[in-house]
């Protein structure tokens, strides 16, 4: 185009071009606004929103009841490590009667304290503080809520007073960093992280989680089994579970947060905001989680988040074997010991209420790979890191 065209063409007028684009943008954000206004009518808030029978202050007040509680117990320890003719202190608990722990925000200003941040840090946001050996969307926090803090969620004060412990899974006794490292083995799929593995034995994640759990358990007595450890499971319903009715419950309480494919929500940034309950950014076929009893027993007491108690026996274990009957990342000791899917059910799947093993949908569940029920031998269902090409 010659410059005398260019010259030629009538200007625009600058200060209507932005008069423009403001109302356009003003206009865009009244169409998102309307929108977020209908999305809260419509009630796809409700699962993560208060209890609406709770006061407002409520969670504030009680924190501040706890913490009160917990002041008093330290000066009464104080006053009996002075004079052991002092009454003894003592267990520091709720008005519900369950243990108060530590607030990481008291740890000490030292290196104690700062191991303890670390932990806290490395429990709360295992995607980004320990990425290397985690391999789908889990973060500890996910099945620990409130921080590893809450009742009937598998609070860690109470699983720190607990170990050394025998345990069924592999018929030892077992370290606290023996379970942290199962947890990445089973929970976090570390076989399918960007190192293929759970942290290095003896390292500083291991003792920053363990100086985190020590100091929120100050005070717990040891094998104490305290009120709210692990997940209390409901009574199994007289008419048994059911996929089908699971799949109703979770429709109705559980895609909101979780999708419709189960597959979780992340944020623009790819953070998870919401965990996977299946497929393979889920926890694999080895973590507890997939037993429908433990999945029942931490629904119950915990979900849908920030309402729990609110389902039945019965839709707590409907849904449970719902989440359950989907495809997952394998069991990484069916690959460890180089055996079949029916193999691995009979030796580690065969004593508690699962779907290991079964053909559902048309999919053997156990080995992996959704598809078609055909026997995958162990190198063809191994978990890979989710960046490789061949996935």
């Amino acid at each position: 185009m010659s410059d005398h065209d260019n010259n030629d063409r009538p200007r625009k007028d600058p200060g209507r071009t932005t008069l423009r684009r403001a109302l356009i943008a003003v206009a865009i954000a009244a169409g998102l606004v309307a929108i977020g206004a209908g999305l809260y009518a419509s009630g796809i808030y409700a699962p993560i929103a208060q209890s609406p029978d709770r006061e407002p202050d409520e969670g504030r007040e009680l924190a501040e009841e706890a913490a009160e509680r917990r002041e008093e117990w330290l000066a009464e320890r104080q006053e009996y490590t002075n004079d052991p003719a002092a009454n003894p202190p003592a267990l520091p608990v709720s008005e519900e009667g369950y243990f108060i722990p530590n607030d990481v925000a008291d740890a000490p200003d030292n290196e104690f304290g700062d191991s303890v941040r670390r932990g806290y840090e490395v429990f709360t946001n295992t995607q980004t503080n320990a990425s290397e050996h985690v391999g789908n969307g889990m973060n500890c926090a996910n099945c620990h809520l409130g921080g590893g803090t809450v009742p009937g969620s598998a609070p860690m004060w109470a699983a720190a007073v607990e170990y050394p412990a025998f345990r069924g899974k592999n018929k030892i006794i077992n370290t606290m960093e023996d379970r942290i490292h199962g947890c990445f083995t089973y929970s976090m799929n570390a076989q399918g992280s960007p190192s293929g593995s759970p942290p290095p034995r003896d390292g500083d994640i291991y003792k920053d989680l363990q100086s985190f759990f020590y100091y929120m358990a100050e005070g717990a007595p040891l094998e104490g089994n305290l009120p709210g450890r692990g997940y209390s499971t409901p009574p199994e319903p007289e008419q048994g579970y059911s996929i089908s009715r699971g799949e109703t419950v979770f429709e109705n309480n559980c895609a909101v947060c979780h999708g419709t494919d189960g597959g979780g929500r992340q944020d623009p940034n790819g953070r998870w905001i919401f965990p996977a309950l299946w497929g393979d950014d889920a926890f694999n076929w080895g973590a507890g989680m997939h037993r429908i009893n433990t999945a029942a027993g931490f629904i119950k007491h915990n979900m849908p988040l920030g309402q729990g108690g609110s389902l039945t026996d019965q839709q707590a274990w409907d849904v449970a074997a719902y989440i359950n009957s989907w495809e997952r990342p394998a069991d990484p000791r069916q690959f460890r010991d180089n055996l079949s899917v029916a193999e691995t059910d009979e030796r580690f799947h065969e004593h508690t209420p699962n779907w290991y093993g079964d053909v559902i949908r048309g999919d053997l569940l156990g080995d992996g790979v959704p598809g078609e029920p055909t026997e995958q031998p162990p190198s063809a269902g191994a978990p890979r890191h989710r960046d490789q090409a061949s996935r």
